[in-house]
């Protein structure tokens, strides 16, 4: 028994020494996959971070919003920038915008400001299909100088949409170097260009433009004088303090009571046949009834009881003198129909003098 003991012990041991020690090779080769998987996890997070789109603000965004707006509104015309930058330009970067057979036009602004319009050759094709046909055609476009023609027929979209460009930025300061813009000429080609803009610095808006859902692609150029002479951005009011508030509900608060209010001492009120009211005249008697010289009712215009009172004299005066008054929560309006068949004797006795 103890020499079969023995016999498992040496054999355990044999298989531990029989074990083959981890090479050096293979913890580097495994070290090796761990810094790639780390380095390709890297990778993907940057270019997910790269695949946001950017947040378009300002400038931008607004000739975003309004260009797409003009362009459904005018034509029903689906379309979408799908990029957009806004950078600085000097005029001799400028020459070089306009590609054969683009639509090129000058733009007039505030105080004989010049700006620069530059629709793609596909920009173009596709508005011009779909005021024709009425929808954007997937065919290439056709490589054609452009015509007076054309460029009548997209002025008013050009105007349509830097119009809404000034109306989305009217409390921005972009507003000083966007506003007042409109279509003045187009040109057959840029030659002219170094002539007739200032040699100034230009904020360019580059737009990538999609139209009919993609049926077209092309670009559209928007450069206006980075120093505006346009209108300033209205600055909202800032709200007013609360010393300004006091100020002014004390300022309110003398105006409406300096305020006038007739009153009209009613003495009785009865009802007469329409035939006797017109048939009144000058000396006829009229019987008072129940009227009482101490029970005299003070009332608004509007009919409503104010106050009672005594009819008495003051620096030999007729004058009403206040007996009770009723708190302002307690005054009710009265029935419009009671109020016209009730009215007060002095009316009635103006009506028939």
């Amino acid at each position: 028994m103890l020499s079969a003991s023995a016999d498992r012990v040496k054999e355990s041991l044999n298989a531990l020494t029989d074990q083959k020690p981890v090479s050096a090779k293979t913890k580097k080769s495994d070290t090796g996959v761990n810094l790639e998987q780390s380095g390709i996890k890297r990778k993907i997070s940057q270019s997910r971070k790269n695949s946001v789109p950017t947040v378009v603000k300002g400038a931008p965004k607004a000739w975003k919003l309004a260009f797409a707006r003009a362009a459904r509104d005018a034509m029903g015309l689906e379309l979408d920038m799908t990029a957009l930058s806004l950078n600085r330009r000097s005029l001799n970067e400028l020459l070089d915008l306009p590609t054969d057979c683009a639509l090129i036009v000058m733009l007039e602004g505030p105080k004989d400001g010049l700006g620069l319009m530059v629709l793609s050759p596909e920009v173009l094709a596709g508005i011009l299909e779909m005021q024709m046909v009425g929808k954007v055609s997937g065919t290439a476009a056709l490589l054609r100088r452009p015509t007076r023609t054309d460029a009548a027929m997209v002025s008013s979209l050009i105007d349509r949409a830097l119009d809404g460009l000034e109306a989305e930025l009217l409390q921005s300061n972009d507003l000083i170097w966007t506003s007042g813009f409109r279509y003045a000429s187009f040109l057959e080609d840029a030659r002219p260009l170094a002539l007739l803009l200032e040699d100034v610095t230009y904020q360019l808006m580059q737009a990538d433009i999609s139209l009919g859902n993609g049926a077209k692609t092309g670009q559209v150029f928007l450069a206006l004088p980075a120093d505006g002479k346009g209108r300033h951005p209205k600055t909202p009011d800032a709200p007013p303090s609360r010393a300004a508030e006091m100020v002014f509900e004390a300022a309110l608060g003398a105006q409406v009571m300096e305020a006038t209010a007739d009153l009209v001492a009613v003495l009785v009120r009865m009802k007469l046949p329409l035939d006797m009211i017109l048939n009144l005249k000058v000396g006829d008697p009229l019987p008072l009834g129940s009227a009482a010289l101490d029970k005299i009712d003070i009332e608004g215009l509007n009919g409503t009881r104010l106050a009672g009172g005594k009819l008495g004299q003051n620096r030999g005066m007729r004058a009403v003198r206040f007996m009770e008054t009723t708190k302002l929560t307690d005054l009710t309006r009265p029935d419009p129909a009671v109020q016209a068949q009730m009215l007060p004797l002095a009316s009635v006795l103006q009506r028939t003098g």
